[in-house]
């Protein structure tokens, strides 16, 4: 089980209802989380059969190379990383190495195997033992050659723990940099179009370095996080042409009223950059992709389509009301009433004859005003039942919203739950959540009411997912 305070959530004091639909919404989110496994996506994605390497019908032939390099990171690396060496290890005709950037808080979960070093680094602030990590990639690819195939294991957070500064950029400046932009409420493909132009290995900047190091064949395997599953924006892209620009990175900053409060050494690489369009990223027309082939072989999709069979077999009606979900937590968590009630006036009938369940995709923000502990489903989930204080219900509600990987913001929960039962236990005690609201202090209030939702680090990093469950009184 991925809930570590399962017990807390399913309490036997909560009244028949509220009971059943925590115990549904928590069995939804376990097989979320275990359909993006990324060893059993490596599993399913890859196989070897009679010397060839079979990726989504695409076959490799192992006896062309003389060796297989596997780098990457991301918080999905190790896992994705194991796999791949369990698969290597089948075939013995071929020499492979490897080294990833993986999360310092799976320190105790994941270590090195004999061929592939997991180097621990720091997310969501790059550090120096990430860009040590990266120099030791670099080494591999400049050692590589033609007959070499690489292999490069991304996912989410690999932004962060890839770090590669262009050299008139410090360490200091980019951890500076990333801090401002985390607390703007910038989205991350937003974020990520910053980090890919003061980066020399994000933005396709990799394959360019391994097409002018020999050309060797590369394999990019891909889980993605990102809204819309943009190939580019997945780990900021090191092997992916670039679709953004110097001008959109300056739009992002003049956005979020950045400009003058970035590092002098970022901003002047950004409007150099905006000047002069020969130092823009690698794009589409460049050739240090052509040997280059993606694959995306895990998304929040796998998590709902799982999520969907289990709940239909339940006897819950499905309805998929955004893949896309952006923007402000808060903002976002008002809207979740408004679609709630929308939904309700549609089948206010058929309501009574079945259950509905209404799920929803993608990655909101959090502009940091005050100095609390919380996360971005926290504090929507949190806007939400401030925006239904003064509500009477007709009906039953649960919401979960969480983040696959384990951990959001600066908390230690992945997100956090609402029903009846928890608002009704915060109206009985009269706590203010305004007050919780305007301190970004979401954790404590769940920590408070048992809402909140500890898994710890799960080693997959997808979208994040929402799940709304309601039934009529009986």
């Amino acid at each position: 089980m991925y809930v570590q305070n399962y017990s807390q959530l399913i309490s036997e004091s909560l009244n028949k209802k509220s009971l059943e639909l925590r115990k549904i919404g928590l069995k939804s989110l376990e097989l979320a989380i275990n359909s993006v496994e990324p060893k059993n996506l490596i599993r399913n994605a890859i196989k070897i059969h009679k010397d060839c390497l079979i990726i989504e019908g695409d076959k490799y032939n192992l006896t062309e190379f003389k060796r297989v390099i596997i780098i990457g990171g991301g918080k999905a690396t190790a896992q994705m990383a194991i796999a791949l060496d369990d698969l290597l290890k089948t075939y013995s005709n071929i020499e492979y190495q490897g080294f990833v950037n993986i999360p310092e808080d799976q320190a105790l979960r994941y270590i090195s195997t004999k061929k592939i070093k997991m180097n621990l680094a720091s997310h969501p602030i790059p550090n120096e033992a990430g860009l040590n990590g990266v120099s030791k990639m670099l080494d591999l690819v400049e050692d590589s050659k033609g007959e070499d195939l690489i292999i490069c294991l991304f996912s989410g957070g690999g932004s962060a723990l890839l770090p590669l500064p262009k050299k008139t950029i410090n360490l200091i400046d980019i951890q500076e940099t990333n801090s401002l932009l985390l607390d703007s409420g910038a989205s991350i493909h937003e974020i990520n179009t910053i980090r890919k132009h003061i980066s020399d290995f994000k933005g396709g900047n990799l394959a360019k370095k391994i097409y002018e190091n020999g050309k060797a064949t590369t394999l990019t395997l891909l889980i993605s996080d990102v809204v819309g599953n943009k190939l580019d924006s997945i780990a900021s892209g090191p092997t992916i042409p670039d679709l953004t620009s110097f001008s959109d990175a300056f739009e992002v900053l003049s956005k979020y009223n950045l400009l003058n409060r970035i590092p002098l050494s970022v901003k002047k690489v950004i409007l150099e950059g905006v000047k002069n369009p020969q130092l823009e990223n690698p794009s589409k027309n460049d050739p240090f992709f052509e040997n280059v082939h993606a694959y995306l072989i895990g998304s929040v999709e796998l998590s709902v389509e799982v999520i969907s069979n289990y709940l239909r077999d339940s006897n819950y009606e499905i309805d998929y009301f955004s893949n896309e979900i952006s923007g402000e937590a808060a903002d976002f968590g008002k809207h979740l009433y408004y679609l709630i009630t929308e939904k309700l006036k549609e089948c206010p009938k058929e309501l009574n004859k079945s259950r509905i369940a209404m799920i929803g995709t993608g990655e909101l923000t959090v502009t940091i005003r005050g100095k609390g502990i919380g996360g971005r489903n926290q504090e929507m989930l949190l806007n939400f039942l401030n925006t239904i204080k003064s509500e009477k219900f007709s009906y039953n509600f649960f919401i979960l919203g969480c983040n696959l990987d384990g951990i959001e913001g600066n908390s230690k929960a992945m997100g956090a739950i609402v029903d009846n039962n928890l608002l009704a236990e915060a109206l009985k005690n009269n706590i203010n959540i305004d007050s919780y609201l305007r301190a970004n202090n979401s954790n404590a209030f769940f920590n408070l009411l048992n809402g909140e939702i500890v898994t710890g680090p799960t080693g997959t990093n997808v979208s994040d997912i929402i799940l709304i469950l309601l039934e009529i009184d009986d």
